[in-house]
């Protein structure tokens, strides 16, 4: 059933409504009238069924993502923090103070899964047009845009080869168990053991030690996945539920130290490798997500997760679809690296390339040389956002926060000009008021 209204109850009458007490002046209090509350209701109604218990306000789970994202907070922790704080309740649309848990924290999980990458790109959408009514982001602006990629960290442990024969074993053996299949052998004892002096003897740097204990570890994970594979081969129920798991092991045993497409997590079978030239970092195990941000101010316009390692180039075309899809709007100018040499965008004209010296105006090469502002927003989303390690499961979850930490960073750059907005109104008015203390009036010849 789709959410229902909030309405004040009876206990209401003799308290204080929160606009009564908060400060108008607070730049979340004015956020929360830029947004446009009213078409979320009208984008997330086919996402509900008209039947079951009615669900929580569209308004309330949206709020609740923005605040979450824009100060990096997990959801235990904004739901908590939604209790303690009155401006958080206004911006998710409470007219009175609530003492209670606004939803539990999984109910942030299950609707980010309902909604999907495809619903919540109109989060986005609408940060990108409260920056525009706010005046944080002109108009101008969304016609020159810089572009860039980096990769985004999933949550899972560096991957060797000892830590995922071990946990694959593991994992058959905990499945078989629940299953009621009786093993000719587990293996865990000596797997572990095995497990723990490859750490040793690679620590030592004895080689070739090493190696032995990992073939052992290989063997002894073999042995369990053949006992499995042939105990459900002849039930197809337990074939469909052990299919899954088999894969990845299957896929695991035969990778070798130059395969492509490795497995390098069990509970995250997407995560790739991808090397971007970092002295401190040479390697990162996540998703690649194409950025695209206003030139001038940083406004995040689009932000697409991509599946693989693709060459940068070819993801041109993509990102600018998202960019289009998101603001209507075009680019004339579009700024990137030399990493999109041989792009795959139709309109060659409008991208300009990082050292690129022909057709170059004065105005161009200032927008070019300012390209390279694009690299301290993206350390901005790691670091104020969620995009330095990504909690959220499997390929969708990928582009659900890719998406999120862009709206995240929008909102705060519309905060900030909120904030410093009311200060030069604060500092203006102040500065008239101390100017008509120090001199007098004017003479008014009608008074005299």
């Amino acid at each position: 059933m789709g959410p229902k209204p909030t309405l004040p109850s009876s206990g209401d009458l003799y308290r204080s409504r929160l606009d009564q007490i908060l400060d108008q002046r607070h730049e979340l209090y004015r956020l929360a009238v830029l947004i446009d509350w009213r078409r979320f209701d009208h984008e997330f109604g086919r996402f509900y069924r008209p039947l079951g218990r009615p669900a929580k306000p569209t308004r309330l789970m949206v709020g609740l993502s923005y605040l979450q994202h824009t100060f990096n907070l997990s959801d235990e922790a904004v739901v908590q923090r939604w209790i303690e704080n009155p401006y958080y309740q206004w911006f998710c649309g409470c007219e009175y103070f609530q003492h209670e848990l606004p939803c539990d924290p999984s109910s942030l999980t299950r609707w980010r899964k309902r909604l999907g990458p495809e619903g919540l790109e109109k989060l986005l959408a609408a940060t990108i047009q409260a920056g525009l009514e706010s005046g944080a982001v002109r108009p101008s602006s969304l016609e020159r845009i810089s572009v860039d990629t980096t990769v985004q960290p999933k949550a899972i442990t560096h991957p060797t080869d000892a830590k995922l024969y071990l946990k694959a074993l593991q994992a058959l053996v905990r499945q078989a168990k629940r299953h009621g299949l009786e093993l000719r052998q587990a293996h865990t004892h000596l797997a572990k053991r095995a497990a723990v002096q490859v750490g040793r003897y690679a620590h030592a740097r004895q080689m070739r030690r090493m190696r032995r204990e990992l073939k052992r570890l290989k063997t002894y994970l073999g042995r369990v996945y053949r006992d499995v594979a042939r105990k459900v081969a002849s039930d197809e129920v337990l074939s469909r539920r052990f299919a899954p798991l088999l894969g990845l092991v299957e896929r695991l045993l035969t990778q070798e130290r130059t395969s492509k497409n490795k497995l390098y997590s069990l509970h995250a079978p997407e995560v790739v490798c991808i090397a971007k030239g970092k002295a401190h970092r040479p390697y990162e195990f996540g998703s690649k997500v194409a950025l695209a941000v206003t030139n001038r101010e940083g406004f995040v316009l689009a932000s697409k997760s991509l599946e693989g390692n693709p060459y940068d180039g070819h993801t041109l075309n993509t990102t600018m679809d998202q960019v289009v899809a998101m603001t209507d709007v075009e680019p004339s100018r579009i700024y990137v690296d030399q990493g999109y040499r041989g792009h795959d965008y139709a309109k060659t004209d409008r991208v300009f390339i990082t050292r690129q010296r022909r057709g170059l105006t004065p105005t161009i090469k200032r927008e070019l040389r300012r390209r390279s502002a694009i690299e301290p927003m993206i350390g901005h989303m790691k670091a104020d956002g969620r995009l330095g390690r990504n909690h959220l499961l499997g390929a969708a979850g990928d582009a659900i926060n890719a998406l999120l930490v862009a709206a995240g960073h929008n909102l705060r750059l519309i905060l900030t000009w909120l904030r410093l907005f009311i200060a030069w109104l604060m500092a203006a008015l102040m500065g008239s008021s101390a100017q008509s203390d120090t001199f007098p009036e004017p003479w008014n010849p009608i008074a005299a």
